[in-house]
This record gives structure tokens, sequence and C-alpha cells, in this order.
């Protein structure tokens, strides 16, 4: 069925396109149009069922009420908090919200944004994977608004929105050796370029050694974020059986819940057996059979404050703004998944 245009309207009318288009932006008043004339174009439109073409309407009025999400790796509970917060707050302020997933492949990423940018977006919200600065800097260089979460690329000023992963990781770390939990396995998620997780691992290290540890390259596990069950296994077992390793620090919830996964495959008990933690919360960890001890992001707030700066930057375009650097803080969330934890839990009661 054929596209329903201004100059239909125009023409069975026996009015210019200018007047429709005009009667259509709620211009009609201020042209001196009359109510009939007005009530007339509307209500043809309707009865045709007129839709306007919306990349041409924002080229008109310089916004297309729309910003682009970019998401690192949608199945990731963590991220789709942070885009359930971003779509709320986006509404409220009478914008839509276009999702897309690059599953860490920065090519596709890439593309991801010139879609975006030929549809006119008002703005940008991406968890990035990109390794260089180059892109980044390209996208800076288009002068469109946006806002980095959960990563940054370093030696670029831009936006974002990040938690603290090294303390977070640290506090972690010295929780297990508090315990007397000092051999500790660590698994970390590719890519490892990525802020996240090079922080998270630095903290880890930087708590080992406070304590007068040894850091053990050993340890640390990358796991590639498609295929993670199944890299896992082997180390997993390996570190278990050779290297009597005492706890288990997961980077991140999906590499946990795999981990926990794996564990009970092994029929290990959690915490007599094995302690683990995990870098970042879920609703999982809190009714699981141990409960897990967590690192707790904010996510909604990430959320919040990621909208709140692009919302602020596409407001003022034509102001030039500074950029905003916001590291928000964590949460630990002490459970039953190692050591003594329980027993303090109860001491505390």
């Amino acid at each position: 069925m054929k596209k329903t245009s201004l100059k239909d309207i125009a023409n069975k009318l026996g009015v210019s396109i200018t007047l429709v288009s005009m009667v259509l932006n709620n211009q009609g008043d201020e042209k001196g149009i009359s109510i009939k004339t007005q009530k007339r174009v509307k209500e043809l439109a309707k009865k045709l069922n007129y839709k306007p073409n919306q990349i041409a309407r924002s080229l008109r009025l310089g916004s297309s009420k729309t910003i682009g999400l970019i998401i690192a790796d949608i199945s990731n509970v963590f991220y789709s908090e942070i885009a359930k917060s971003i779509e709320k707050l986006a509404s409220a302020e009478g914008y839509n919200i276009i999702f897309m997933n690059s599953e860490e492949d920065p090519t596709k990423e890439k593309a991801m944004i010139s879609f975006l940018l030929d549809r006119g977006v008002d703005g940008l919200i991406l968890s990035t994977s990109f390794k260089g600065r180059d892109e980044i800097r390209e996208l800076r260089d288009t002068n469109i608004p946006f806002v980095l979460v959960d990563r940054y690329i370093p030696g670029v000023k831009t936006n974002y929105v990040l938690v603290d992963n090294y303390q977070g990781a640290f506090d972690m770390t010295e929780h297990l050796l508090s315990l007397n939990l000092s051999k500790i396995a660590i698994f970390s998620v590719s890519p490892m370029h990525l802020t996240t997780m090079k922080q998270r691992i630095e903290g880890c290290k930087a708590a080992l050694r406070k304590h007068g540890y040894p850091v053990s390259n050993k340890l640390i596990k990358e796991i590639p974020h498609k295929k993670i069950s199944e890299t896992m296994k082997p180390l997993l077992k390996d570190l278990i059986l050779d290297e009597n390793i005492q706890a288990i620090f997961f980077l991140n919830n999906k590499l946990a819940t795999a981990g926990l996964e794996l564990i009970n495959s092994f029929n290990l008990r959690i915490p007599q057996d094995i302690s683990i933690v995990s870098f970042d919360d879920i609703d999982l960890f809190k009714f699981s059979c141990p409960t897990i001890t967590a690192v707790n992001q904010p996510k909604a707030e990430i959320g919040k404050r990621a909208f709140e700066i692009l919302l602020n930057h596409i407001q003022n375009k034509d102001t030039v703004l500074e950029k905003q650097q916001v590291i928000l803080p964590v949460d630990l969330i002490i459970r039953n998944s190692c050591g003594n934890s329980l027993k303090k839990i109860l001491n505390k009661a």
C-alpha cells in the first residue's frame, strides 16, 4: 500500500503542501490558518493514516527525540537493568530508545554507530567494546552527544558513568583474606582490554600485596564471553585439583553463574569445599543455596546518571559543556558462600 504523503492530502483538499505541513506541525494558529481548514487537514490526515517521515522531520526540527543505546551484552542482567532504567527516564522526557546489542564486537559496534547517526538520533549511550582511541575520537568529532557506561577509553576525554571497579575488587579480596582464604583464583572475561576487567584485576592484586601474599598469574584465568562454560570447565577442575585453591573470585555475574553450575556438577560443597564470590550482584545470588557474597553495582543509578548527562548535552548542544566523569561507589553484600561468613552474619544478629 502506497504511503500517504503531504502532497496527497494537499491535492485532495485543493490547498498547498506548505499549508498542510504547517497544520500538521501545529503552526496553523501562528500562520493565520482558519480553524475550519485546520480541522479539515487533520481529519483527512487521520482518515488516510498519514505518518510523517521521521528522518525528514528530524532534519526540519533539529531533533528526532530518539536516543541510541548500544549494549555490549543484552543477555547480561547488569546491562538489561541499566537499559531498563534509561528507557524509563527517556520515556518520561518524551524520547524513544533504539536498543542495539554489539555482542562485544567492535566491528559490529562501529556499524551500529553509523546506522544510528544516519537515523538522526539526538544522542548515544554505549558500553563500548573498542580497544583503541580512534573510534571514540571519530565519534566525538561528529559533535553528537554521547555517554559511555561501564567502560571508558583512557586518553580520550568523554562523558562516562562507571563504578569503582578497583575498590570493589580490593574490598572483596580483603574480605576473603580476612577469612584466611588466601589462595584465590580469579576468573575474568574477554576482551581483556576492557577497563572494567583491568581495574578489577588490579584491585585484587593490590589487596593481596597489601597483606603480604604473592600474586600468581597462574591463578588468573581469562574466559571468552561467548564460550564461558566449556572454557571454564577444564580450567576450574585443574585449579581445584592441582593448585588447591580455597576461593574463586568471578569478576562478573555470568562467570559466577556458570561457575556455580560447574561446581555443583563436581559435587563440591560451597563454602565447605570451595568458597566463591562474584563482582556484580543479581537476584539469583539472593536465593541460591547457599546465598552468594557479591559486589553490588548500582545499576539503576548508572542508567539514571548516564541519561541525565546525555539529556543535558542534548538540550544544550549549542553550548560547550564540560565532559562529566562519574564514578559511583559499590557495596559489598556479605552472604554465605565463603569461609566463615555465616558465622560472622550470625554474630552480628
